[in-house]
């Protein structure tokens, strides 16, 4: 597939319902929906989140192509979403996105970055272990108390 121009950048909020229904469908789908338009206005507001949004051209504008949501503490981040719209995929979008977090974490001292994933989403645990980060343990019922995660981490340090 051919590589698409794409403007990275924090969100707005009037990005929110885009962004909670990218999360709807293509991260929680099966689950109960958690991540709603308040939830997302509340990570896009909080100085302790960034909300990236991969933004490309089309002939009405920009529009929000995919998106990333890091959450940080003193030491340690927890990538708590990254979704790409499917007709974008593989396209080096979710890289992006993941390497610009990745910079931003480090730049502000953090030395992991962690997150869950679906046990059996399998193309999205490869695509983080071709991102450097490495399996840890399995958390049984994880999601919504019926799926198993997948924990997995990144050494920035």
């Amino acid at each position: 597939m051919e590589l698409v121009p794409s403007e990275l950048g924090l969100a707005t909020r009037r990005e929110a319902p885009t962004i909670a229904a990218m999360s709807r469908d293509y991260v929680e789908r099966g689950l109960r929906w958690r991540w709603r338009v308040p939830a997302i206005e509340n990570l896009i507001a909080s100085s302790d989140t960034v909300v990236l949004c991969a933004r490309v051209p089309t002939s009405r504008g920009k529009s929000i192509a995919g998106f990333g949501i890091m959450q940080y503490t003193l030491e340690e981040a927890h990538l708590i979403l990254l979704a790409v719209r499917p007709r974008m995929r593989r396209r080096g979008l979710a890289r992006d996105m993941l390497a610009w977090l990745e910079k931003t974490a480090d730049t502000a001292g953090i030395r992991k970055i962690a997150l869950e994933v679906r046990e059996r989403n399998s193309g999205a645990r490869e695509f983080y272990r071709k991102q450097g980060y490495r399996s840890g343990p399995s958390i049984p019922r994880y999601y919504d108390g019926i799926e198993t995660a997948v924990r997995m981490a990144k050494k920035l340090r």
